[in-house]
């Protein structure tokens, strides 16, 4: 798919660029049955560049939205963006309009780049204003200077899942990408002869970052499989050479399922054979690591992150992955818990906030600057994710606020409980979050997805008490034929807390 071209191209370039260069000759995208090159790849982002920047020598952080399926366009397009000197925006293709409307407006996005096959344009606001440029009109580029790249640069803005409150955009800079990069690239052994199936959406931490950028940087293959397609992934595991794998747990569900009902050994042994697994994007409960390891052997690598900051803590690579845990900061990264009254927990066994610092850390929110301000203190970032250090290791509680249910004097953590509920042979999914209470401040509840709809509430209740104390046991539950979830798997609790408030 390679056409070589002797172009000069004159411009100071991010290491990610200097190292595409030097793996020409090797296959970086597989999408869609088709090989490209890191050399095409080179080649087809320049000649993106050199259009959106016309008769301009540099689009001076001119923010560029990015609606594009996931395949060799993408790549192309977010590469070209950045060399062009503009900010890349990525798009949810499973945005409604009116989020949409939020991005646009929010970032004052003028310029889409999106596809011939992408019919999610369709979503796109009907404004005057906003030029929608289908990536395959680009045409080859002439020979041209292309703006210094500084790592201080602003390139992308990521919108948060929104699970909590409104989706803020997260402005990342070139080095805050290449520190979040180098770090993973480090601590994960990443090399130039891994491959990996993305199946994640690209519009998020997790795919672009770890499943996207992390091989690209190093001259790995990524093999674009689209929307996740449990089929698709399964044949893909099955027939190709991947050695690394990464998904949110809504997927290891549904892979357990599969490989369950199918038992075929070519798809178990491909999944024995990888040198990597990994969990993210929401928390894989201890219950699904044991049915995992027994279905493949496979010891799942969990770690934590978020859009602020990339991946701040994993499990280790040639150490314990402990279930439940998110392990220790990776390389270049600070972190301290803090408790209620903003004092430094130095013992372990006790419950206190997340704060990181480091280079990885993004440089502000799109347009809140008062909400720039309160997310740091003295130049630590506060995540608003509440953790425990046990032996060692950093045990995840949930956010502060969501799944830290206060009751009656009680800090209770959401996810304990879900981790108990799931090892019930009946219970497939479920979601613990708290309700509003008179009496005791919040109670707890639970919204279940059984297996066997004749399971009744008594029967949950008992079952969570053989393992949790009684305030920690759910006092409504509701059983459920699904539960809201957003594009990556994470189940947005606040739409769950309108259920339960408004019976």
């Amino acid at each position: 798919m390679q056409k070589d071209t002797n172009k000069s191209f004159n411009t100071q370039m991010l290491n990610l660029f200097k190292k595409a260069n030097i793996h020409k000759d090797r296959v970086a995208i597989q999408s869609d049955e088709n090989e490209f090159t890191y050399g095409y790849l080179i080649e087809r982002s320049n000649a993106i560049a050199s259009f959106l920047l016309g008769d301009q020598s540099d689009l001076n952080e001119e923010r560029i939205g990015l609606l594009v399926r996931p395949d060799i366009h993408y790549v192309a397009a977010l590469w070209g963006i950045w060399k062009s000197g503009a900010i890349a925006v990525p798009l949810s293709l499973s945005a409604k309009e009116s989020e949409l409307e939020h991005y646009i407006s929010d970032s004052n996005i003028r310029l889409i780049i999106s596809s011939d096959n992408c019919e999610e344009q369709k979503n796109i606001p009907d404004r005057a204003e906003i030029n929608i440029q289908n990536i395959e009109g680009i045409k080859e580029a002439a020979s041209m200077s292309m703006p210094t790249l500084s790592y201080d640069r602003q390139a992308m803005i990521i919108y948060t899942s929104g699970t909590t409150n409104k989706p803020k955009g997260v402005l990342t800079t070139h080095g805050n990408i290449e520190a979040q990069i180098t770090a993973l690239v480090e601590a994960w052994k990443w090399t130039k002869d891994d491959h990996i199936p993305l199946i994640l959406p690209l519009h998020h931490i997790h795919g672009i970052i770890n499943s996207l950028c992390c091989p690209l940087y190093v001259g790995a293959k990524v093999s674009m499989l689209g929307e996740f397609n449990v089929d698709n992934v399964c044949k893909e595991i099955a027939h190709s050479d991947c050695t690394v794998f990464t998904a949110v747990p809504t997927i290891y569900f549904s892979l357990i399922e599969k490989m369950k009902k199918t038992n075929e050994a070519k798809i178990l042994n491909g999944f024995k054979k990888l040198r990597l697994m990994m969990s993210g994007s929401a928390a894989l409960a201890p219950e699904i690591h044991k049915k995992w390891e027994a279905l493949t052997g496979q010891k799942i690598l969990e770690r934590y992150g978020m859009t602020e900051v990339g991946m701040a803590l994993s499990n280790k690579i040639d150490g314990e992955r402990r279930p439940g845990s998110v392990g220790e900061p990776l390389p270049n990264v600070e972190i301290r818990l803090e408790d209620e009254n903003g004092n430094d927990i130095t013992e372990e066994g006790e419950i206190g906030q997340i704060l990181l610092k480091g280079p990885q850390v993004f440089s502000g929110y799109q347009n809140l600057p008062e909400k720039t301000e309160e997310a740091f203190k003295d130049g630590w970032f506060l995540t608003g994710d509440v953790a425990v250090m046990e032996g060692g290791y950093y045990r995840l509680l949930g956010r502060d606020s969501i799944d830290i249910i206060k009751s009656g004097g009680y800090k209770i953590s959401a996810l304990e409980i879900e981790d108990v509920l799931l090892k019930n042979k009946n219970v497939k999914e479920c979601a613990v979050l708290a309700k509003n209470d008179e009496k005791w401040g919040e109670i707890v509840v639970a919204a279940i997805i059984p297996k066997n709809k004749a399971i009744s509430e008594e029967e949950l209740q008992n079952w969570c008490s053989m393992y949790l104390s009684d305030y920690k046991i759910p006092r409504i539950i509701k059983l459920l034929d699904q539960l809201p979830k957003n594009s990556m798997g994470k189940v947005t609790k606040n739409e769950l807390k309108n259920l339960f408030n408004n019976p």
